[in-house]
């Protein structure tokens, strides 16, 4: 069974700038918080932007006070101008490509033209057009209704940018017959004509396709109806929950789209559902899909890689290759890991939603099962000698105070109350920390050369701050909802992809110094094929997107313990 995740579902550039804006003013302003409307069309964000006390407004009060959002729809020029004479503080969220279709239709209506959009006039966008044509606006959802029309001096025609585009041609084919004194404008959103683009693709490629987003929303509508054009079985969802399996038995390979407004963490939980429904009909690779779920939640494979990361890095110092520096690794960075994902359940809901139920559902068991390891780590470096012990013992004690509020709530605006609240503080901590574990702390009580322990601790956290940091771009939606601020949300996730990339590039190049210092050809030669594997498997998920987030994880977790397993022949 294959299944494949279209690279262009989930939000659009004008939907995220939308949810972004609202995010970030309930998370730094004080004030109560409204949108005009509800934001987007998709009914599990409006429900968490309710959770965070971000409520709809459908009337314009006389009087009141507050932030309001003009949503990615944008609405009327008369209803914004009311809102501020009402007294809120206006923030116009409409999406950038709308503002240039209100831009087209107000310069030409102020010449007098007539404005025909091609989009269904009950839709809020559409809506917000018509407040720019000065009373000369009309609606056309179907070529008769264009045909009825009269025929205008002068008019403009543009089209609702979420728009079929196969339809929207057949509209500028007749005008070009027809009416070719018409100004006719490309309007329709370049998102829109990659994801119905690549729908028409998929839909041929695959046995069915599902399209997930709201039924109220346009342009997730199209793309179901573009898929179902192309004769594969579509299947239109809102909630994972309505998915017809039954009607999917025997397909071989489907396809997985979403709208424009669907968020990140509904794609992942369809995908995530989808798996496990197909994966039953098959017990061997249901048991094999089963097991890799396991490793991943308990966070027992990269536990497993932290050991593997160790040796290797023991390899790197030409230090003794023994096991007990292994286990300490794999105990703390088990104990540490589970930890965070526990206290990381409310952003954990909106981006790995099945692993926040999971680990609500054995809290106490993973919670006992992180303070066993991480004790068990301790006795393991006290073995070892007390310096060990007690470097591992300030880490452990930070690891556990990350979460902790350690500065009492004050009158001020200092929303820093924990390690946690200090802008990019997880990414950077969490590579320390590995580095330190991995490399330094076998180096400890051996004489191993401070140049070597340099190497090893730059190769290791190398690889973990690109993991950490590739993991932190896929987890921004549920990050910015619980408005933590990771290094991908302070940076952006363009420049946070560029930072990985060339932070691996520096890992593969300080391999090649150490070889030229005198490393063994060989161990350089495995050591440099992590790095790279990481690299095109980041890049390649940048450009496609196609992979589910479980097969992405699985993979990037997997590279750390193959850098032990490399090594361990030679």
């Amino acid at each position: 069974m294959r299944i494949t995740v279209a690279k262009t579902a989930g939000f659009c550039m004008g939907v995220r700038r939308a949810v972004d804006m609202v995010l970030d003013a309930a998370n730094s302003s004080g004030e109560p918080i409204f949108t005009y409307g509800p934001l987007i069309h998709n009914p599990q964000v409006l429900e968490m932007l309710e959770t965070k006390g971000i409520f709809r407004m459908d009337t314009i009060p006389e009087k009141g006070g507050g932030i309001v959002l003009i949503r990615a729809h944008g609405v009327p020029p008369e209803d914004e101008a009311a809102l501020e004479k009402a007294g809120f503080t206006v923030i116009n969220a409409t999406c950038p490509r709308v503002v240039r279709v209100q831009v087209i239709i107000n310069k030409y209506a102020q010449k007098g033209y007539a404005t025909i959009i091609i989009g269904d006039k009950n839709h809020p966008e559409v809506m917000g057009l018509l407040g720019y044509a000065r009373g000369k606006g009309h609606t056309v959802t179907a070529m008769d209704q264009l045909k009825a029309l009269p025929r205008f001096e002068n008019a403009v025609v543009v089209a609702q940018t979420t728009q079929n585009t196969a339809f929207y041609d057949e509209i500028k084919a007749w005008c070009a017959q027809n009416r070719p004194h018409y100004r006719l404008f490309d309007t329709i959103c370049g998102s829109t004509e990659r994801r119905q683009q690549e729908v028409r693709q998929l839909a041929a490629a695959h046995d069915a396709v599902i399209v997930v987003g709201g039924r109220q929303s346009g342009n997730t509508k199209r793309l179901a109806q573009v898929a179902a054009q192309s004769h594969a079985r579509t299947n239109q969802i809102e909630d994972v929950s309505e998915i017809d399996f039954t009607a999917l038995a025997g397909t071989r390979s489907i396809a997985i789209t979403a709208g424009a407004s669907t968020p990140n963490w509904i794609i992942t939980d369809t995908c995530a559902r989808v798996a496990r429904h197909l994966n039953h009909q098959r017990p061997v690779a249901g048991f094999v899909s089963k097991i890799q779920e396991i490793l991943l939640k308990t966070n027992l494979l990269l536990a497993m890689g932290a050991g593997s990361l160790t040796y290797a890095c023991s390899v790197i110092q030409k230090l003794p290759h023994t096991l007990v520096n292994a286990a300490i690794a794999m105990l703390y960075v088990l104990s540490m890991q589970v930890l965070n994902n526990i206290f990381a359940i409310k952003s954990d809901t909106y981006n790995r939603p099945d692993r926040a139920v999971f680990y609500k559902e054995h809290r106490i068991a993973l919670a006992a099962l992180a303070l066993c390891s991480g004790g068990a780590g301790l006795y393991l470096a006290l073995t070892t000698g007390v310096v060990s012990f007690f470097i591992l013992l300030v880490m452990s004690l930070l690891g556990l105070a990350y979460n902790l509020k350690i500065i009492p709530q004050g009158g001020g605006k200092n929303r820093i109350r924990r390690i946690k609240d200090i802008p990019g503080s997880k990414t950077i901590l969490i590579t320390m920390a590995w580095g330190i574990v991995t490399s330094i702390l076998p180096a400890v009580d051996t004489s191993s050369s401070p140049a070597w322990m340099t190497a090893a601790f730059f190769y290791s956290a190398g690889l973990v701050f690109s993991r950490t940091a590739f993991f932190d771009i896929m987890a921004i939606q549920g990050d910015r909802i619980a408005g933590r601020e990771t290094l991908p949300i302070i940076l952006g996730e363009k420049k946070s992809f560029f930072l990985i990339q060339y932070t691996l590039v520096g890992v593969m190049a300080l391999l090649a110094g150490a070889w030229l210092a005198g490393m063994s050809f060989s161990i350089a030669f495995l050591l440099v094929l992590v790095p790279g594997l990481m690299l095109l498997l980041i890049k390649s998920f940048e450009k496609e997107k196609q992979m589910s987030g479980l097969q992405v994880e699985f993979l990037i977790e997997s590279s750390f313990f193959l850098t032990g397993v490399l090594v361990a022949f030679f």
